[in-house]
């Protein structure tokens, strides 16, 4: 059950968002998804998958940016994680596979053709997966300072999460926000959420490999690394981009952290999905 002042936080997250939104709940083999969906229903779609704990509200600033009417915007509480998504009781999400299998059934109920598909962070790590998986469901992948997609997390950076991880706290959560982000401001009814996330049932986050991105044949791919992320080194993320979809546009963004990069790269991540 979701507790009741996470709920709170959530709603008041949501209602700061600068366009109206219509709550969805989708059916999927492993639970009901919630989905946060804007935008005329005409327009292309636009699947937006959040970083772990972060949930669907973090797009709020990014929409504000996006051109008007450009997209049918449909952001996704992951399963499993904090939000208002629904876990199916006995099915829970272990593997990569089950995370494509989730977003499969998903894109089933959202959209009648290829989507462009956009991840930050945990969300860029399941958004990857899928695409190796099945491109032909995409029109376009774009990851945000993706998690261990080309490069792994650093231990300085898994150390100071450990508590977090352990055993969290709204102390220790905005302590860390802190630490990584350089303290840059972040959107206070976001950062409310995220300290209310520590009375959220805790759940395992799913791993596993790097995603094998070789069959993506001539999906566009875009890249936007945090220059200043401290979860791994930003210039071997995207030395190895390059590397791995030499097709790909990458970009590195000076002086942007990895978890503040949704707000403070805003104008950048709507430039970047206007391409």
């Amino acid at each position: 059950m979701v507790p009741t002042s996470f709920r709170a936080a959530y709603d008041e997250a949501l209602a700061r968002w600068p366009v109206s939104v219509e709550a969805v709940e989708v059916p999927t083999p492993y639970g009901v998804t919630r989905v946060n969906s804007c935008g005329p229903l005409g327009a292309p779609p636009l699947v937006l998958l959040p970083g772990g704990g972060a949930g669907s509200v973090v797009w709020g600033g990014c929409l504000g940016a996006l051109p008007a009417r450009a997209w049918r915007v449909h952001a996704v509480d992951l399963v499993g994680e904090p939000g208002l998504s629904v876990p199916a009781p006995g099915r829970p999400v272990r593997s990569p596979g089950d995370l494509v299998g989730w977003l499969d059934a998903l894109l089933d109920a959202l959209a009648d053709g290829p989507v462009t598909l956009a991840g930050h962070s945990y969300g860029a790590w399941i958004a990857a997966h899928a695409a190796a998986v099945r491109p032909q469901r995409l029109e376009r992948l774009v990851l945000l300072d993706p998690a261990q997609v080309f490069a792994g997390l650093r231990p300085a950076y898994l150390l100071r999460a450990l508590p977090v991880l352990v055993r969290p706290t709204p102390a220790r959560i905005r302590s860390f926000l802190a630490w990584e982000t350089g303290g840059v401001p972040l959107d206070p009814a976001w950062l409310r959420l995220q300290e209310e996330t520590a009375a959220f049932p805790t759940v395992r986050p799913v791993t596993g490999p790097r995603p094998a991105l070789g069959g993506l044949g001539g999906l566009p791919v875009d890249v936007l690394v945090a220059g200043a992320a401290r979860c791994h080194d930003p210039r071997r993320v995207a030395r190895a981009a390059r590397e791995a979809l030499p097709g790909a546009r990458v970009e590195v963004l000076p002086g942007a952290s990895h978890h503040a990069l949704p707000f403070t790269a805003a104008a950048d991540i709507a430039r970047l999905l206007a391409g």
